[in-house]
């Protein structure tokens, strides 16, 4: 009937899955062969020995010839199943390689692009930059926390010291200045 809205399904299915599987199915085909080679060799193994029994020995040697004749054939079959499982595992890794090579090319077209957004340059500028601003950032933490530099420390504990002296200075000025009180014997005598 095909399709009755005419659109045509993708399928997965490649010209290697294709091969892998006639392979397989010749691999079961030969199988198949083998066992019922084994089984006739069976029959006519047991029939040259009725044959021998009863005499007939020519009889019972063609049919031991025609038995070495069918094992050189099983051999042959069991080599052709080997060349085949070979085969079969020999495209299937195929498979896996191209599927990693694949990744790789993607991976290595991200790093181009990724490279040509990036260089070496830009990276430097950026980083300078950070850098610039890391610094400005320190320099307006140590205004806004009232830190000082070692110039204005030293300013600082300068006046500190001047500061010092002149209150020392005037303290004993005060002292020195100031008119002494009467003990109080002395007011309550007079």
């Amino acid at each position: 009937m095909g399709n009755l809205f005419g659109k045509k399904k993708q399928t997965r299915v490649t010209e290697q899955d294709k091969a892998i599987l006639q392979l397989k199915q010749q691999r079961d085909k030969l199988r198949q062969y083998q066992k019922r080679i084994n089984l006739q060799l069976d029959k006519e193994r047991l029939l040259a020995k009725q044959l021998l029994k009863n005499g007939k020995k020519d009889k019972a040697l063609l049919l031991l010839k025609k038995k070495r004749y069918q094992d050189q054939l099983l051999d042959k079959t069991e080599n052709q199943i080997g060349n085949l499982e070979r085969m079969v595992q020999d495209l299937e890794f195929a498979q896996i390689e191209r599927k990693v090579i694949d990744g790789l090319k993607v991976g290595n077209e991200c790093l181009k692009k990724m490279h040509e957004v990036m260089s070496v340059e830009e990276v430097e500028r950026i980083m300078d930059e950070t850098q610039d601003a890391i610094e400005y950032q320190r320099q307006i933490d140590e205004m806004l926390a009232g830190s000082l530099s070692q110039e204005d420390e030293d300013a600082v504990l300068a006046e500190l010291e001047a500061i010092t002296q002149v209150g020392l200075i005037t303290a004993t000025c005060c002292l020195l200045e100031r008119p002494r009180k009467k003990p109080e014997r002395e007011l309550l005598a007079a």
